[in-house]
């Protein structure tokens, strides 16, 4: 059974940074996408990161490039999302997920359960 566990969020400033943390077991494929999700309140969800498990490639939500990296350890089975620069407009739940087949919009088929990361003074 796949499984996706989130932690690393809290309250921060802004202009402080944050890791987020997504604990992968129970993949048996080999090729998937790992991505890194987020909603707001009153907002819809969107993607900020993902990376792909056969070459690392990865990609960025165009708001966030700059801001935020991703990253693996698959001797964690773990994936990263490091947050620098923290804006009070990043305050929302983020979530991980995996889509087999790759990185993609939309689609994941598994998720986690959330980490809540507020921006504030």
């Amino acid at each position: 059974q796949v499984q996706l566990v989130e932690s690393g969020g809290g309250l921060v400033q802004p202009g402080g940074s944050l890791r987020l943390s997504c604990g992968v077991t129970g993949f048996t494929e080999h090729y998937y996408g790992i991505g890194w999700f987020r909603q707001a309140p009153r907002k819809e969800r969107e993607g900020v990161a993902c990376i792909e498990s056969r070459d690392g490639r990865t990609y960025y939500l165009d708001s966030m490039k700059g801001r935020v990296t991703i990253s693996r350890d698959n001797a964690k089975n773990s994936v990263y999302l490091q947050m620098d620069s923290l804006k009070p407009d990043d305050t929302a739940v983020y979530y991980c997920a995996a889509n087999l087949g790759g990185c993609a919009k939309t689609g994941y088929d598994y998720w986690g359960q959330g980490t809540q990361v507020t921006v504030s003074s």
